[in-house]
């Protein structure tokens, strides 16, 4: 599986996989129902980003603390702790739900309002359940998946970048 950071993600559309933690239990709110509350733990959601900036612009809401609530997921991506995120390049949201199938959806509708077929594209991960496990389902497909973090890679220091190797010294 391959790693990167967000400023290497790529900038076209795909669909992605938002890993979190939940330290204590939020309440959250599906439109004008009564709001529910979220049990702490790890949770996974599915989500795509086919507008513009693609997955980087995508994950890169997710992963910022500060943001107007605009989905569902803002409501948990503010109360707890974005890990990462899996980002496959064309992927659909829905056909990811599937891969993860074994897990539990905890809340229907979440994320899915729109969609026919989902019950829900939040999807529980308890820890019984390896991280292998899941990178094995998301790579079922024919893109393999790759892991997103907030890290910023440091360019290489100027001394090393500058140096030439290949000239003879005069």
């Amino acid at each position: 599986m391959q790693r990167s950071s967000l400023e290497s993600c790529p900038d076209a559309g795909g669909a992605y996989v938002v890993a979190l933690s939940l330290a204590a239990p939020p309440r959250v709110r599906l439109g004008q129902a009564t709001p529910i509350t979220v049990a702490a733990g790890r949770y996974l959601y599915c989500g795509s980003a086919y507008g513009p900036g693609g997955l980087r612009a995508r994950l890169g809401r997710h992963f910022r603390r500060d943001k107007s609530i605009r989905w569902h997921i803002d409501q948990l991506t503010t109360a707890g702790e974005v890990l990462g995120a899996w980002a496959i390049p064309r992927g659909n949201e829905c056909e990811l739900v599937r891969r993860l199938g074994f897990l539990h959806a905890p809340i229907a509708g979440f994320g899915a309002s729109d969609c026919p077929s989902c019950r829900s594209h939040l999807l529980h991960w308890p820890r019984r359940i390896a991280r292998s496990t899941i990178i094995k389902a998301l790579a079922a497909g024919a893109a393999r998946p790759l892991w997103v973090t907030t890290l910023v890679t440091s360019p290489p220091p100027p001394a090393a970048a500058s140096r030439d190797t290949c000239r003879p010294r005069p």
